[in-house]
């Protein structure tokens, strides 16, 4: 029978010092498989709940951008609210020639949107 593994802790650190002595103590670090912590991380790892829904989530972020409900960017563009609404949530892909219409509504670079 399997037993439950606990994944390592990470621990960050911080070292104040000569610039020489740092630079080799980087060195040192990296030939052990150590990684520097950068202050930032990529936005997909803070916010992974986003990223099944990504073009969505960008379509609706420029909508809200613009201050526009569906209905109103549906009236825009041609497309029905509905179909707007299914992009938003994944339910619909957005093909490029409505990825243009939207993009050109939403003052965007239509490649944002595929």
């Amino acid at each position: 029978m399997l037993e439950r593994t606990k994944r390592p802790r990470t621990e960050v650190i911080h070292f104040i010092g000569p610039a020489k002595k740092v630079e080799e103590l980087r060195k040192y670090a990296a030939k052990l498989g150590l990684k520097e912590a950068g202050d930032s991380i990529p936005w997909r790892d803070a916010f992974p709940e986003f990223k099944e829904n990504e073009v969505g989530t960008t379509l609706s972020g420029y909508r809200h951008r613009e201050g526009l409900t569906q209905i109103q960017l549906a009236e825009a563009t041609g497309i029905p609210q509905r179909h707007i609404s299914e992009m938003e949530n994944g339910k619909r892909i957005i093909g490029v020639v409505s990825a243009k219409k939207l993009a050109t509504a939403l003052h965007c670079d239509h490649r944002r949107l595929l």
